[in-house]
């Protein structure tokens, strides 16, 4: 194979007196953000989704169980086009959206999209953490003279979400993953910050090499968060606990 290994091109200058490496950690940034923010929508979310999936009401349950099929079943590209194109036209904010700058208009658009989707893989997380505990929490909580929303908030949750982490582990990781399609609405996030740089440099294995082991530390730095987390909430007796 007659290619010309080249690494020093991250340092060379792009434009507007910034290297290729800006580039790239610019991109890191953008997907950074974008995860996090995602993923704050989801878990908050797809929290109240989950307990909403577990009450007595069958119409809240109901209410919580469509929204699951509705965004598991719809794959995420679809679902994000139909957030860029379809959403701001049928909303009444749809006005003052289109005033925001392209960037602005692509990310909130991602966050969201990414935001909701993942929302419906968390609401099914917190439900069968809610639904693996045993019933005696939840009677013992409203023999105590707890009401149902305080034997949720107290009793059963605390408990659920410990029992979940490994599983919220491979959510939290997914979201940083999935960002890569917002590239396909303009968004520079990493992947499409790596494709620019194939472009201007005509060098596609250093460019792909530095974007996968970006994404790699994003991913080692979530995963060894989320173990501490899960250290430090393991309870004695349960699968995993030490």
């Amino acid at each position: 194979m007659n290619y010309q290994w080249h690494w020093g091109l991250f340092f060379q200058t792009a434009a507007k007196n910034q290297t290729y490496l800006d580039w790239l950690l610019w991109g890191a940034l953008t997907t950074l953000g974008l995860g996090l923010a995602s993923w704050a929508i989801a878990l908050t979310l797809g929290s109240v989704l989950g307990v909403l999936r577990t009450l007595p009401n069958r119409l809240l349950s109901g209410i919580s169980a469509a929204y699951v099929q509705g965004f598991r079943n719809v794959p995420l590209l679809v679902q994000l086009f139909i957030w860029y194109f379809v959403i701001p036209d049928v909303l009444p904010l749809g006005d003052a959206f289109k005033h925001l700058t392209p960037s602005a208009q692509q990310f909130l658009v991602a966050v969201l999209c990414l935001g909701t989707f993942t929302a419906a893989r968390v609401c099914e997380l917190v439900r069968s953490g809610i639904i693996a505990l045993p019933p005696g929490q939840k009677n013992a909580g409203l023999a105590l003279g707890l009401t149902l929303s305080q034997t949720y908030r107290y009793v059963m949750l605390p408990m659920s979400f410990r029992v979940i982490v490994p599983p919220l582990t491979s959510e939290f990781l997914n979201v940083f993953k999935n960002s890569a399609v917002a590239s396909t609405i303009g968004l520079l996030e990493l992947a499409a910050q790596g494709r620019q740089l194939v472009d201007y440099t005509a060098q596609p294995y250093e460019s792909f090499i530095a974007v996968t082991l970006m994404y790699l530390c994003i991913n080692a730095v979530v995963m060894t968060l989320m173990h501490w987390v899960e250290r430090r909430t393991r309870v004695p007796g349960y699968i995993g606990s030490k």
